[in-house]
């Protein structure tokens, strides 16, 4: 089968990681890709989000399966675009149609659905310029701390929690009436917050049938003890040493029952992979929010845990035969390390050098901000979340302890990682 990664990150290449290991995968490309991506396929510098572009080079590289990495492809309806143009229909998407990308896409219409169906999150109302005095007063009704959250995407940095009102109501204004977060904070919903501790939880659908993925932890801070501005995400673990047998079967029984019975109530076309953000309060799991697709940087631990075929579970979900796909995993314990350039979240400069990559054993290095110089042959930084250094152990700690060896061992100027990923464990 030919086989189109669409994105460029760590996750893409642990995705590329995983499917180019497949009996079934006869040729892999990856568009645009990175360094490390080049490794296991064929890079396509091309732009995801130009889907006549896209239907271009699935025609031209006669590709079976489209696997969409990022979620603004699945937010601007790539599925739909597929499923309605005759010669793209047969192609199998690994990724929701439009409908469904919104739960992702927008938080009131997640929140809206998590109502309908019975799912546990935290209460919320939603704002825009029109009403904006009435969030004021909803403010003033809620206990410190207050979460404010753009509706739209706003590439994981449109959450506000904070401590003091008089600053909510201002932010809240900043995001309405300033374009804070640009559209996306348009139309802002306010929760109340819940207190407890968080981890991250996927599936794969077929619309009507699931299978569990490994569970993972991430962290989103940039600094030690998850303080500072947030990120992309400076690492994670799994498994996670709190998602006992009795935690994860309540969130199967409360949460994802619930969610794939809403999308077939509701007539949501959906095949893919569905991220649930949740919390554990007390003993209890909440939803705080829906991802379309796989999380970054939880991916490059979760991915190397997957020990069955990703491309067979792939065709089951084509044909809707999930249920009888068996996935198996990996007992150890994986730890991924991230390494950003120095001033990231912020301003940082691109084009260092990476040196100490080659030979590295004991790990697997998922590249996400890199790319190859064509005239001198070398790696270079091109983002701020340059690599992420994944290693297995039997242990949490002995991942880490690994993890964190070899993440020395590579160099590049400014470079940066937490030193105390799974702290909180």
């Amino acid at each position: 089968m030919n086989i189109l990664i669409l994105g460029s990150g760590g996750r893409e290449h642990a995705l590329a990681w995983k499917i180019s290991q497949s009996d079934k995968t006869d040729n892999l490309f990856i568009a645009p890709g990175n360094a490390g991506t080049r490794e296991v396929g064929t890079n396509l510098p091309i732009d995801i989000n130009d889907f006549v572009e896209v239907k271009r080079v699935v025609v031209e590289k006669d590709i079976d399966i489209l696997v969409v990495g990022p979620e603004v492809p699945l937010v601007d309806g790539i599925t739909d675009k597929f499923k309605n143009d005759p010669a793209l229909k047969n192609i199998s998407v690994i990724g929701p149609g439009k409908e469904g990308a919104m739960l992702e896409g927008s938080k009131e219409f997640a929140k809206e659905f998590m109502y309908r169906n019975g799912i546990p999150t935290a209460a919320y109302k939603s704002f825009n310029a029109e009403n904006i005095e009435d969030g004021f007063r909803f403010l003033e009704s809620l206990k410190a701390p207050y979460v404010l959250k753009a509706d739209g995407l706003a590439a994981g940095k449109g959450v506000l929690i904070l401590n003091d009102l008089e600053l909510a109501k201002s932010e809240l204004k900043k995001m309405i009436e300033d374009s804070k977060f640009g559209e996306a904070s348009a139309k802002v919903v306010i929760e109340e917050f819940l207190d407890g501790i968080e981890l991250s939880v996927f599936v794969l659908t077929d619309g009507k049938s699931y299978v569990i993925l490994p569970e993972a932890k991430d962290y989103k801070r940039v600094g030690e003890g998850d303080t500072g501005l947030n990120t992309g995400g400076m690492g994670s673990v799994s498994p996670v040493s709190f998602a006992t047998d009795d935690f994860m079967k309540k969130i199967e029984d409360q949460i994802i029952k619930p969610t794939i019975n809403g999308i077939i109530k509701e007539n949501i076309d959906y095949k893919g992979f569905i991220f649930f953000g949740l919390i554990k309060v007390d003993e209890e799991p909440f939803v705080i929010e829906y991802n379309c697709r796989m999380g970054d940087p939880e991916t490059e631990s979760v991915i190397p845990r997957i020990k069955s075929d990703l491309v067979e579970a792939f065709i089951a979900v084509e044909n809707q035969t999930l249920e009888d796909y068996k996935i198996e995993f990996d007992d150890r314990h994986t730890a991924a390390i991230m390494l950003v350039s120095g001033g990231y979240p912020e301003a940082y400069e691109k084009s260092k050098v990476i040196s100490g990559i080659d030979n590295l054993s004991d790990c697997i290095l998922f590249h996400a901000g890199t790319s190859k110089d064509v005239n001198t042959d070398e790696v270079k930084t091109s983002g701020g979340r340059v690599i992420a250094v994944c290693s297995y152990g039997d242990t949490m700690q002995d991942a880490l302890l690994t993890a964190y060896e070899k993440a020395k061992q590579i160099e590049f100027e400014g470079r940066y990682f937490r030193t105390d990923i799974g702290f909180d464990l």
